[in-house]
This record gives structure tokens, sequence and C-alpha cells, in this order.
């Protein structure tokens, strides 16, 4: 017999005997760390932020908008939640 070989009691169901599990083996527990984060720079996530905000505006981009886009979203972090607040609190009826 294997001397790592852990061997569990039989449950006599009939006198309503405790089943013991063995103590979890920490090397076959999962790996359920959460996926590392993908590096977007700051200039990247206002792109995507303001492109979103845009949209959700109702203003979808342009492609003749994506140098203003560019130019918009190589701002600092400050500047380009303001741009979004700003685009996401304009009441629809002035959109159209």
């Amino acid at each position: 017999m294997n001397s790592f070989a852990t061997v569990l009691p039989t449950p006599d169901l009939d006198t309503g005997a405790d089943f013991l599990l063995p103590l979890p083996d920490p090397a076959q527990r999962l790996d359920l760390a959460p996926p590392a984060p993908t590096c977007l720079t700051s200039r990247d996530r206002h792109r995507l932020s303001l492109n979103a905000t845009l949209t959700t505006a109702g203003i979808p981009p342009h492609p003749d908008d994506m140098e203003a886009i560019d130019a918009l979203s190589a701002l600092d972090d400050t500047v380009a939640l303001a741009v979004q607040r700003w685009l996401a609190s304009r009441p629809a009826a002035l959109l159209g």
C-alpha cells in the first residue's frame, strides 16, 4: 500500500456515523486568480471612453473625427473626465 494513500472509513449509514473527508491538498487547488489586467495606456482608456460617451450621447464618431478624438485622448485624466461629463449631461433635445 502507498504510504501517501488515505484510507477513508466506510460509513455505517444505519448508525448515522459521520463520513470524514481527508484534508484538502493545497497542491491540487485550482488557480482562481483573476486574469492580469490589460496594459492600456491612459490615452487608450481616454479614447475608448470618449468613443463610448459620444455614442451613448447619440453622436456616433465619424472617421473624420478621429484626429480630434486622438487629440482629446492625449489630455490628462481631469480634462478627459470633464469632456465626458459635459457630453453625458447634455439634454437629448440639443443633440438632434
